[in-house]
Order: structure tokens, then C-alpha cells, then sequence
């Protein structure tokens, strides 16, 4: 039967991460299509139940647990050759009990970028891509600080764990840019983050940087995805962010949530607005403007993957 014919099935599906930042897979028993397969834990949502209620309930009928808050994330549509799904996961950081297998399938605990259990569901592979991006997003500020005392903030930062950093210098010269933004990525490198240069896919390959971060305007010029690992996209509304996932692009930022300093005055999504961007997206989104480390959970609540920090991340 055509993709086109099928109703798409409702799945609710959870990531549960534990204290050492882990999350749980479990394996489809058998029986079951693609049995011994690992995936995320869920299942159908039952007519007149919402995602997040279905949620509740299987993992409570799964794995015995109980369920403390249930933050959305991402939506993401495949097509299996015997169904239609549109998956919708959620992310779990807290419950009550032990998790256990109830209907005798294994589980186990994993670590983005290092998985050690196969094959991983078909339409989980972009999840587990997404799973291996920190909560935060620091924005460099050197332009405002200078650029030793900024060099001196970021490896504070880096050693207290931040892992993604974008290079965004617009009034630096030429040629101070690109050694200050050399200096960024060799720094961050040997801390193991990742580095993403605001504007510029070249200087980004020059520098040996992960990827590129486009601007809206970039976004709206470019045909095709840049030949880079990562690619971020900045987005102001919905049509942006859709915009960004129809490139190929891995994240994007969406602001202004919250005024800030630099721009007095300009209009602000604020959290209702950013959900609004954030709905159904199949790209993780941090939320920029404003943003505080505090804010994290506000920004979770709204469906984002974390936050991005100008100020914020630094101090």
C-alpha cells in the first residue's frame, strides 16, 4: 500500500536519562516486527490520550516506573515497511522506582556517541545524533571582553564542562578573527568540545573547526546543506526553523526569547512563542535571548534541547 494511503501511527516515546547523564534503551522482544532491535521505550498512544499521558502509562506498564515530569522534544515521521509512525519523544529525567523489564525484554543503560548494543531501530539513528549535543550553547564574547581576558573565561568554562561553542566576532578584523577563532577551536579541542564558526563555511574548514553556524540570511541564500559535520542555523520563527530542517541542518537557535542588553526594545518571543517554533520541530532548538543558566528549565518545559548563552555562558 502507498506511504501516502496508511494512517501514521501515534508513538510516544522516552529518554530517560539518569545521573550520570546515560540513557536507557530497551529491546523489542520476540514476536515483535524488527524483534532484538534496541529503542528508545514507548509505544502507541491509545485514541482520546495525549503523547505525554501514553508516555506515562507505558512506561509505567514497560519498566515499572513512575514518571516525574515529561519534557517534549522532538517529532520525527518514518516509514517502516509495515507501518507509518510519527514518533514523538520526550525527555525524562527524574521517576520513581527501578526500572525493570515487565515484558522480559532486556535494557541498558547507554552514553551518546559510544553505544554497545546493535542494531539500533531505523528511525532512531537522527535521535541518537541529537542526543550527542550538550544542553548548552556558549556564544564567544570577545568583541566585549577583549579577546585575552575572553581566552581566559572559555578555558574556565571549558573546564567546568561546556562542550559546544560558537565563534561569533563580527567586528574582529580579518586576520585577528581567524587567529582568535584557531585559538577557540585548539582550545576547545583538547577539552573535547565541538566548534562552530558563525557565518563563514570557509574559515570554519580553515581552522579545522566542526561546522558552520548560518545566519537567517544564510539560511534563506543557500540551496544545500555546507559540506561541514555540523550545521547550525539561526531562526526567528517557524517558518525558519523549517526551513533549517528541510537544508539538513543538525540544531538551530531561535530567539529573541527574553530582551537583552544589545538590543533594548526589540520584540521578544517569550516562552509561549518559542514553543510555538519548537512544536513538532524534528531538529533539536536551543533557545536564545536573554537566556541564564536558570533558565535551562523553563526552556526544556518548551520543548527546547537547551539553551544558548552570550553573557550567560562566561560568567
Amino acid at each position: 500500500m502507498p506511504s501516502e494511503a496508511r494512517r501514521r501511527i501515534e508513538v510516544a516515546a522516552a529518554v530517560i536519562h539518569d545521573a550520570a547523564g546515560r540513557f536507557l534503551l530497551a529491546q523489542r522482544p520476540a514476536g515483535k516486527a524488527f524483534e532484538g532491535y534496541w529503542e528508545f521505550p514507548g509505544g502507541k498512544v491509545e485514541p482520546g490520550e495525549s503523547a505525554a499521558a501514553a508516555m506515562r502509562r507505558e512506561l509505567l506498564e514497560e519498566l515499572g516506573i513512575e514518571v516525574e515530569t515529561v519534557y517534549p522534544w522532538l517529532t520525527r515521521d518514518f516509514e517502516y515497511p509495515h507501518a507509518s509512525v510519527r514518533l514523538r519523544f520526550f525527555r525524562i529525567y527524574g521517576w520513581r522506582g527501578e526500572p525493570c523489564g515487565r515484558e522480559g525484554q532486556r535494557f541498558a543503560w547507554q552514553t551518546a556517541g559510544s553505544l554497545d548494543v546493535a542494531p539500533i531501530l531505523p528511525a532512531n539513528g537522527p535521535i541518537l545524533r541529537a542526543l550527542d549535543l550538550p544542553e548548552v550553547y556558549g556564544i564567544t564574547q570577545a568583541e566585549t571582553l577583549g579577546v585575552d581576558a575572553f581566552k581566559h573565561r572559555l578555558a574556565a568554562a571549558l573546564g567546568q564542562g561546556l562542550k559546544l561553542i560558537q565563534v561569533r566576532e563580527k567586528h574582529l578584523p580579518v586576520d585577528d578573527l581567524r587567529r582568535f577563532a584557531a585559538d577557540v577551536v585548539a582550545l576547545s579541542h583538547r577539552h573535547g568540545a565541538r566548534v562552530l564558526i558563525n557565518g563563514d563555511v570557509r574559515l570554519a574548514r580553515d581552522t579545522g573547526a566542526d561546522g558552520v553556524h548560518l545566519t537567517s540570511a544564510m539560511l534563506r541564500s543557500f540551496a544545500e546543506r555546507p559540506a561541514c559535520t555540523w550545521v547550525a542555523a539561526s531562526c526567528h520563527d517557524r517558518a525558519e526553523v523549517e526551513m533549517a530542517t528541510r537544508l539538513g541542518a543538525d540544531f538551530v537557535v531561535v530567539g529573541p526569547v527574553m530582551p537583552t542588553p544589545t538590543h533594548p526594545g526589540m520584540p521578544v518571543l517569550g516562552w509561549d512563542g518559542f514553543a510555538l517554533c519548537t512544536q513538532d520541530s524534528s531538529i533539536p532548538v536551543y533557545a536564545l535571548g536573554g537566556m541564564q543558566p536558570q533558565d535551562l528549565e523553563n526552556a526544556r518545559q518548551a520543548g527546547a534541547h537547551g539553551i544558548a548563552m552570550l553573557r550567560g555562558a562566561w560568567r
